[in-house]
């Protein structure tokens, strides 16, 4: 099988009756690619940003990405509210994030004992996840809105490929937690995020402070809010998406 990197260009190359069934596209840009006539039963994609900077994606003409955003605010109640703009709002809007993962949570304990370990098709497992939220938070919270000096917990897990601002990778922990530490600590940031909502406010919001990955660059505490909620609802829907994998192998199995 062949495999392309990303030492390799393929920006603005032509595929004319190439067969690329089963192929798979992980962190590419294909932003602006044009396909004509191509059968794309069965494909699956997965674009965390589709919306954003008035993104649109066309389907036979139709621009399919306001349907995609409307379809998960039903299948995800409260998923509308990560754009909320007042504290009253945001408040809102992490209370509803809370009880939705607190739901996922127990779901997820009563599965099998280690589905929390379980990879699906190479994706961070619901462990894993969880501890990447803990250094989101970290991030855009206890670092950029907070200004803390040492703002990451160790048991964090950072996305290496996106991590661009020249941080130590060092300070994160490279031997596995085990899953109730990870637990711990998580409910500790949402309890942090919690107490820094019942408290913000107007003015508070629109505070600027140095962007994490870019010191060049600014952004306000709301910003940094809505990073933090869009991190935590697509990762809840990856989550979900991969538990109910995990679900379907192992009924089939039984």
């Amino acid at each position: 099988m062949a495999t392309f990197t990303e030492s390799d260009d393929l920006r603005g190359a032509q595929f004319s009756d190439v067969n690329l069934s089963g192929s798979r596209f992980v962190r590419s840009d294909l932003s602006g690619a044009v396909m004509r006539g191509v059968y794309v039963e069965r494909v699956d994609i997965d674009a965390p940003w589709l919306l954003e900077d008035e993104g649109s994606m066309l389907v036979n003409g139709v621009d399919v990405a306001p349907l995609v955003d409307a379809e998960l605010n039903r299948r995800f109640p409260g998923r509308e509210l990560r754009h909320a703009a007042d504290p009253d709002s945001l408040r809102e809007a992490w209370t509803r994030l809370e009880n939705t993962w607190s739901a996922t949570l127990r779901r997820a304990a009563a599965m099998p004992a280690g589905a929390e370990d379980v990879s699906v098709d190479g994706e961070w497992s619901l462990a894993q996840t969880l501890r990447h939220l803990v250094m989101a938070t970290d991030k855009w919270l206890g670092g950029a809105a907070l200004g803390l000096e040492q703002p990451y917990h160790p048991i964090g897990e950072p996305n290496v490929e996106y991590e661009t601002d020249g941080r130590d990778m060092s300070v994160f922990q490279t031997a596995k937690p085990s899953y109730g530490e990870v637990l711990e600590v998580g409910a500790g940031r949402v309890t942090m995020v919690r107490d820094f909502l019942a408290a913000v406010t107007t003015e508070d919001l629109q505070k600027p402070h140095q962007a994490p990955d870019d010191p060049r660059y600014s952004v306000t505490t709301l910003d940094c809010l809505h990073v933090i909620l869009h991190e935590e609802w697509e990762h809840h829907r990856f989550a979900v998406r991969d538990l109910d994998v995990i679900e379907a192998r192992a009924a089939k199995g039984s």
